[in-house]
């Protein structure tokens, strides 16, 4: 946007900070190579990362509990691709836009998807399953409806849904936007962040302290294999307290 756009839009506002809080999308590098984060990721379950959230004060990463697995995954980790649609009873463009957003998907993407809490149609299935799994991306988190499940499974792909229905997307939706910040209930999810998910939902973590809470969430693996140890000894509360542990 030029700067004579940005002055007929906003007016008298002063809206850069915002902009660049709410637009901005983080193109940080990592310290060690982007497969090894992820590798290393997938070493750790959501718990023990969103515990690590915390102390760095963000409270609400994790996606809304209506957002469940397909299956019982141990965690998976990507960088998020984000997709956005909403209802909408235009077709033309749309298949379009879409081969458009499936070409750029890659390697190492976890595809998260906001539907505008679309509750009549399917954004994934097993067509997309099989896109997807042959660009090697790593999983697909989608706020709203899946369809061909025996597929899905069959592909041993993973999946994150809020609900099964037969009815196809064309028709009932339109994909609007893809790689832009998007928000999922109070989260706020950006191309590139680290997205986890496995059995207890799916989790974001910004990609700017990324490596920061993988090096802290590997500590506190760690420690909670000490307390673990020290609970089968048969340690008393207090014991095991005093040492730091906790329940």
């Amino acid at each position: 946007m030029s700067v004579d756009q940005y002055k007929k839009e906003v007016g008298m506002m002063n809206l850069e900070k915002l902009i660049e809080g709410r637009e901005g999308i983080s193109q940080k590098q990592f310290p060690i190579p982007d497969k090894e984060l992820l590798e290393r990721f997938e070493q750790l379950y959501l718990g023990a990362v969103n515990d690590v959230m915390r102390e760095f004060c963000l409270l609400d990463q994790a996606l809304p509990n209506r957002i469940k697995p397909l299956r019982e995954y141990r965690t998976v980790a990507g960088f998020a691709f984000t997709v956005k649609s909403a209802p909408n009873v235009k077709i033309t463009g749309e298949m379009e836009f879409r081969t458009q957003m499936l070409d750029e998907l890659g390697e190492d993407h976890f595809v998260i998807w906001d539907t505008s809490r679309d509750q009549q149609a399917t954004l994934w299935g097993g067509v997309m399953t099989s896109t997807a799994k042959g660009k090697k991306v790593k999983a697909a988190c989608i706020d709203g409806g899946i369809r061909d499940t025996h597929q899905i499974l069959e592909a041993d792909f993973p999946v994150f849904y809020e609900y099964r229905i037969s009815n196809g997307s064309l028709g009932r939706c339109l994909i609007t936007h893809y790689q832009i910040p998007i928000k999922i209930g109070g989260v706020t999810i950006k191309p590139g962040d680290v997205i986890l998910g496995d059995i207890d939902g799916v989790l974001v973590v910004p990609r700017d302290i990324a490596y920061d809470v993988l090096i802290r969430a590997e500590e506190i693996k760690e420690n909670e294999k000490k307390i673990f140890s020290w609970v089968h000894e048969g340690q008393t509360i207090q014991e095991i307290a005093d040492k730091g542990g906790y329940f």
